[in-house]
Formats: structure tokens, sequence, C-alpha cells
């Protein structure tokens, strides 16, 4: 059943889902302030690092198949 669901999902079904996650993490950190003033104490090469790391880890496992 999975596996159907998958099938059917094109790449701006995906682009459309990061945009709006995207687009919640930028709401809540302005309604928040608790939440805007932690990302704006932690270091900006912390969250690159982890980006860039989760790319590799969907990149490593598209090009494994």
């Amino acid at each position: 059943m999975f596996e159907k669901q998958i099938k059917r999902v094109k790449l701006l079904d995906l682009a459309l889902a990061k945009i709006g996650v995207a687009a919640f993490m930028v709401f809540l950190i302005g309604i928040w302030p608790a939440a805007r003033n932690w990302l704006l104490s932690v270091n900006p090469w912390y969250f690159l690092g982890v980006s860039v790391v989760a790319v590799a880890i969907v990149q490593l496992r598209i090009w494994r198949k």
C-alpha cells in the first residue's frame, strides 16, 4: 500500500511539503519570542552542518538503490 502512494508522489509535491514546513517554522519563530531568541543565539554554522548531513543521507539512500 505504501509503495502505491509513493509512486503517485511527484517532485512538486515534495517541494510543496518542504516549503510548507519552512513557512510554518518562520511563522512559529515570528510569533514565539523564546524560539526566536534561541534561533538567534545558536551559531548558524550548526544549522548549515545539520542541513548538509541531512541532504547527504537522503542522496546516499537515493543513489544506492
